[in-house]
């Protein structure tokens, strides 16, 4: 068991590592991974169904414990990204089902990525997990609305069937593991501790399948796709910080809002593209799971150096104020 713990944790280190890979090598020879296709929902459920593993009371206590808090990131998430999203949409030039994609994965809720980047860049973790619990369960009912609302000038949207796709896929998976939980305590704690390994499995499986699937679409305009996708996070971290400062939050949370907005639950997106939209739809998602997977330790380290920098300031201030 040691051993799994120590794989699960060296794939989860290096998580971006592996997208990256799988992405290129699925890229460069497509026809071994298009057998994944089929299983891109039950692989994104069993994810869900590691969060609601991973769970615990002390994250649903930070929400009844910090409210406004919890409310301003989530209200953030489903504001911003999607608003962003739909302006890139309309400005830029790309074809419907880019559009559409790209508005999908910015209605779609935050991703835990955004926890563990959080903490990397002295942030308020605890927040920001509870931001992704809230946002990824009221994402069956804002999800689809909001999609319906902006992305059917591109292409018809049945806000009914994502909302039963995203149930299935995100709530049921989910609510099993928390059950589960209730049930067996810490018996399931073991298997807690490999879900990195199971993530990083999943995810790198669903990015590989989309990738091969649009082999050639994105040889054509793959460079138009990862520009609007890489502004769209970059925008979002920017925006989500400012949504913060809005707010008047603390540093640390203005932060982990920044990060929680900027990184998005892209498997959801990149498996009710394929199931609703179109595979082209779809790419989107994948490429921002590969992209934010590289912008994430860049603003994690960014955040973390300007918070060293205020915290010696601090320190040099407090000494020169300290009476001689």
């Amino acid at each position: 068991m040691k051993t799994l713990e120590k794989i699960s944790g060296f794939m989860g280190s290096t998580f971006a590592i592996w997208v990256i890979a799988f992405a290129i090598v699925s890229f460069l020879f497509p026809a071994g991974f298009t057998w994944i296709v089929p299983y891109i929902i039950p692989l994104l459920g069993l994810i869900m169904f590691g969060m609601g593993l991973s769970l615990s009371k002390d994250d649903f206590k930070e929400v009844a414990r910090r409210p406004k808090d919890v409310a301003v990131g989530v209200g953030a998430q489903f504001l911003i990204m999607p608003l962003l999203a739909f302006v890139l949409a309309t400005l830029l030039p790309v074809s419907p089902e880019v559009a559409a994609g790209v508005i999908l994965v910015g209605c779609c809720p935050g991703g835990t990525s955004s926890n563990v980047m959080t903490y990397l860049s002295k942030g308020d973790t605890a927040l920001s997990v509870a931001i992704t619990a809230v946002s990824t369960l009221l994402a069956p009912l804002l999800t689809p609305v909001l999609v319906y609302f902006l992305a059917s000038q591109w292409m018809p949207i049945e806000a009914g069937s994502l909302f039963w796709s995203i149930v299935k896929i995100v709530l049921i998976p989910i609510g099993l593991g928390l059950l589960l939980k209730a049930l067996f305590g810490s018996k399931v704690e073991a298997g807690v501790k490999a879900l990195p390994l199971v993530s990083v499995i999943a995810i790198v499986a669903i990015v590989a399948a989309v990738v091969s699937l649009n082999q050639e679409k994105i040889a054509q305009t793959g460079a138009v796709i990862f520009a609007i996708v890489a502004l769209h996070n970059m925008l979002g971290y920017g925006v989500g910080f400012a949504f913060g400062k809005l707010f008047r939050m603390p540093a640390s949370k203005q932060r982990a809002v920044s990060i929680e907005v900027g990184m998005q639950n892209s498997g959801l997106g990149a498996s009710l593209a394929t199931a609703h939209m179109s595979p082209l739809a779809a790419v989107p998602s994948a490429i921002f799971s590969v992209w934010h997977n590289i912008s994430g330790p860049i603003i994690a380290t960014i955040f973390r150096k300007s918070n060293e920098k205020e915290h010696n300031s601090q320190q040099q201030s407090d000494i020169e104020k300290a009476p001689v």
